[in-house]
């Protein structure tokens, strides 16, 4: 059976894995289809694109945001950006610019809390997008901590010693945003909004209002339990089912293209019900 990979992450961003060497392992691990879904950025994809082409594997160009939602920061995937638009590009710039600002307050609060660590080592970690991953990384080679999740659960994550929140696009922003370039928005891992069915409910139906068109219903962290679930939302909301890996690579070691923790298959029919919706639309693919 084909299966793809609708989430993943490049160097562009914060994965270990240049936009081409993700490419070619996705084409090695059997893959049929994949999306990079960098974070804020679109600087990997011309790469990504022309190396599908090459390698005979279809690579759909997306992005992924960080929104700010009454009930915390969601993720919202857009597939089939635009890579060259103008506009994106100009509001990514200015996320970057607020990430810079975000990440040397963390280094600051690090440093505060004994730790040797610099934005120059940081910087010499990301070959794109600096973030939190490639701090965890210089703790984990210093022996601060012995793993990323350790990095995250007691420093750099939300409830971290060190952490400093993201200054993110409002929802109805996103929306507007990812609308201009004809993407199509997909809420990204639902679970790790809220785990509260309830909560979550009234949270798919705001942003559906907004314009949600899908949600993944497939993803590494979701048991059977979850999936089904996902799946009853998305229908009660006509919501298309998608799902991915959210590889990252080395940094989520236990994350693998197409397999998340080794449970997770999207079967490549979630990209021809994506394809039929916006072929419908009149929309390109």
């Amino acid at each position: 059976m084909s299966a793809i990979d609708l989430h993943t992450h490049s160097t562009a961003s914060d994965g270990t894995f240049t936009p081409a060497e993700l490419v070619r392992a996705a084409k090695q691990a059997g893959l049929t289809a994949i999306a990079l879904t960098d974070h804020d950025t679109m600087e990997g994809l011309p790469e990504a694109l022309e190396t599908g082409v090459k390698a005979g594997i279809e690579v759909v160009p997306g992005c992924e945001l960080g929104v700010e939602s009454k009930v915390g920061v969601l993720h919202i995937v857009g597939l089939w950006v635009d890579p060259y638009s103008e506009r994106l590009k100009r509001v990514f710039d200015e996320v970057r610019n607020r990430r810079i600002i975000r990440n040397e307050t963390v280094v600051s609060n690090l440093q505060k809390l004994g730790f040797d660590i610099t934005m120059e080592e940081v910087q010499g970690q990301a070959a794109g997008t600096i973030g939190r991953p490639h701090m965890a990384r210089i703790m984990m080679q210093k022996g601060y901590v012995k793993s990323f999740d350790e990095a995250f659960n007691d420093y750099l994550g939300k409830n971290g010693k060190a952490y400093f929140p993201k200054d993110n696009l409002v929802a109805e922003d996103a929306f507007e945003l990812l609308r201009s370039t004809d993407a199509t928005p997909i809420l990204a891992h639902p679970y790790l909004l809220s785990t509260d069915d309830d909560v979550l409910d009234r949270e798919v139906a705001r942003l559906k209002e907004m314009g949600l068109q899908g949600i993944e219903v497939y993803y590494s962290s979701h048991t059977i339990d979850m999936t089904d679930r996902v799946k009853r939302l998305a229908r009660k909301y006509d919501l298309l089912p998608s799902g991915g890996s959210d590889f990252h690579g080395y940094v989520k070691p236990d994350i693998q293209l197409g397999k998340g923790a080794g449970g997770l298959f999207v079967h490549h029919s979630v990209l021809d019900g994506l394809k039929a919706f916006r072929q419908s639309r009149g929309l390109k693919i």
